[in-house]
Formats: C-alpha cells, sequence, structure tokens
C-alpha cells in the first residue's frame, strides 16, 4: 500500500481518488481555501458537493492548514488546482513539496510568451518552483470527465513527464480495469494538445446555439454542423500541434478531450449562449460565477498565433475558426461561421 495525498480537492482531483482507494491505497484528500466547505461535508458524511458523489468511505481529509500533516510519508502528490489557482499552487503549495516524491497534476492549460511561443503548465510549474529544488513533475491529459470516472465509466488517458520509470510508478498505483492510462514523455504534445481543445470545444458548441436560434427550440438537435465544425477544430489543432513540436500522435488526447467537452460543461453552455445570438457580455452574465478555462485558452492561443503571424511564421488563414472564436470574444463580433475559409481544393492526385 502506498500513501497518495491529493492537494485540491476539485472535481477532477477527488474524481481520481476512486482508482487509487480501489488499488489499496492510503488517500489523503487536502483542500485549497476555496474547498473549506467541500471538506467539512466530506468529513461529516463522505459526499462531495460539487462531483455529487460520496467518495469512499475510509478517505482522510485535511484543510489547507493541514497539508504539512498530509505530506508525511507521502509516495505520490497529485495536484488539482485549476488554472486560475496556478499562482496560488506556485507560490504556496510547490516550496513544501517533498523533492524525493514524484508530482501528478490534473491542471490543463498554457501561457503563451511574448514571442508566440505556447509553455504547458508542466514546464511553467517547473520554472516556478524554488531555486534549486527540483520536483519531479508529471501530468495527466486526456478526454475524462470526473462525473464518469467516478462512476466507473472507462476512461483513457495519457499521464506524460520526464522520465519513464516514474511514469511506469505512477501509472502502477493508479491503472485499474476502467481507467486506461498511456505513458508518454511528450510533454508539450499531451499537454498543448489537451488544453487548446478548450477553445475549440467553445468554436463548435456555437452550432448547437445556432440551431437553437433557427429552430427557436431549446435542445434542437443537428449535427451536420457540429460535426463540420469538430472537424475543422481537428485540423486546426494539429497545425498548432506541429507549431510546437509536440508529436501528432497526440492529437487523439487533444481529439478525444475536445469530443467529451463538447457535450457538456461549461464551455458547451458559453458557446451555446453565443450561438444563440447572445453578446460575449450577455453570455457571460448568464453564466455569472461560473470558471471559463476555454476563455483564458481562446485568448492566450490567438494571441499567439497573432504574433507567431507577424513574424511571418505561420499564416492567419490557416486557422480561420480559432481567429472567429477569438474576435467574439475580445472583439464584439457577432457570431458568423466562416464556412467558406473551411474548405480547400486538393489536386494532388490529378494527372
Amino acid at each position: 500500500m502506498s500513501v497518495i495525498t491529493f492537494v485540491c480537492a476539485g472535481q477532477m482531483n477527488s474524481a481520481i481518488t476512486f482508482p487509487a482507494f480501489e488499488n489499496g491505497h492510503e488517500v489523503r484528500l487536502v483542500g485549497s481555501p476555496l474547498d473549506r466547505d467541500i471538506i467539512d461535508g466530506l468529513k461529516k458524511d463522505n459526499f462531495h458537493i460539487t462531483l455529487k458523489r460520496t467518495l469512499h468511505d475510509g478517505i482522510k481529509y485535511y484543510q489547507i492548514e493541514e497539508l504539512e500533516e498530509a505530506l508525511k510519508g507521502a509516495d505520490l502528490v497529485l495536484g488539482g488546482v485549476s488554472s486560475f489557482g496556478l499562482d496560488w499552487f506556485c507560490d504556496e503549495i510547490l516550496p513544501v513539496l517533498p523533492e524525493d516524491v514524484p508530482v501528478l497534476t490534473v491542471t490543463k492549460g498554457m501561457v503563451d510568451l511574448e514571442d508566440g511561443t505556447l509553455v504547458p503548465y508542466p514546464h511553467i510549474f517547473a520554472q516556478r518552483q524554488p531555486e534549486g529544488k527540483h520536483l519531479n513533475l508529471n501530468a495527466i491529459g486526456g478526454p475524462c470527465t470526473s462525473y464518469e470516472l467516478a462512476d466507473h465509466d472507462d476512461s483513457h488517458v495519457a499521464f506524460c513527464g520526464k522520465d519513464v520509470e516514474t511514469l511506469k510508478y505512477i501509472k502502477s498505483l493508479l491503472e485499474t480495469d476502467y481507467y486506461h492510462i498511456s505513458l508518454s514523455t511528450d510533454v508539450v504534445g499531451v499537454e498543448c494538445a489537451v488544453a487548446m481543445k478548450n477553445a475549440y470545444a467553445l468554436g463548435v458548441s456555437l452550432a448547437v446555439g445556432l440551431a437553437e436560434k433557427r429552430d427557436g427550440k431549446i435542445g434542437s438537435q443537428h449535427y451536420n454542423s457540429q460535426a463540420a465544425l469538430f472537424g475543422q477544430s481537428v485540423k486546426e489543432m494539429t497545425r498548432l500541434l506541429e507549431l510546437i513540436g509536440g508529436k501528432p500522435e497526440n492529437i487523439i488526447h487533444g481529439a478525444g478531450d475536445l469530443y467529451v467537452t463538447i457535450f457538456g460543461g461549461r464551455t458547451r453552455k458559453i458557446g451555446t449562449l453565443l450561438g444563440r445570438g447572445l453578446s460575449f457580455e450577455e453570455a457571460m452574465a448568464e453564466l455569472q460565477g461560473v470558471t471559463l478555462e476555454s476563455i483564458v485558452i481562446s485568448t492566450r492561443t490567438a494571441r499567439a498565433v497573432r504574433k507567431l503571424a507577424e513574424r511571418g511564421i505561420v499564416s492567419l488563414e490557416d486557422f480561420p475558426l480559432l481567429m472567429h472564436v477569438d474576435a467574439i470574444i475580445n472583439q464584439g463580433a457577432e457570431v458568423d461561421i466562416p464556412w467558406k475559409d473551411f474548405t480547400w481544393n486538393d489536386f494532388s492526385l490529378a494527372e
């Protein structure tokens, strides 16, 4: 039996306690400063108030002030902060994590640099750890919703990091007959692929709202337009993955994550509202209080592409859907899918 300490009690981090506990490990779940009500509820009856699931009886729960105690004797640390808690995690958590314990983070995201380079969060964590400290940082990517993982639906993810043996070790702790794990040392490829899907999930979800607006019926089902936008999304994501130096096979993690995100969650909601005709400000007002990582990723990715275009490295014409999503979010543009920009002629086999 190993000791696994989960830092932050968000939905995904909490969902991974299921395979961890069922594999016979001691599980310790530590809440962030924003998770106090979650931890209080779990201590009472094991019910997670945002995941809406009852966690296993026997898990040990801690408030953030008890982090030092929760880390004693740990064999693995899972970090579950959202993108909006990135600075807090870097400033408050990384300095107190022991160097001899591998870290696995569920946080998906990228930061764009001044020259247009896109850097995945694991690299940001590495850069922002205290000087002289060398944490063994790894991350999870792939299509996996917290609810379905908690319900034991078959899920396939990728663990990525620099050290192969560490990845094998972490896999041995968490893999089950429903939680399937691939391994990769292509951190940029895996993490950037699953991060950029947030921007494109918003783009595909525009079609949902457009169909509802056209039919005058909430829940109206039309799949041709969604499928077309999905295909365009994968095309643009593949180009971005190549651009940042990720291995092309890791597009499967981004495409799979794109698929699952389109069918539910916060990103689908904002895209649907925009497609119905609400302005970005109106849509955000309706979703007040909801954190939307898709907005952050869309803005950062589009900004990076524009900088690369200014340097002559790419053409904006290769990313029409991303540019349209960015225009809606940051320039007040109305939804008007640029369908003609998606088409092309392939005469490569013509005589």
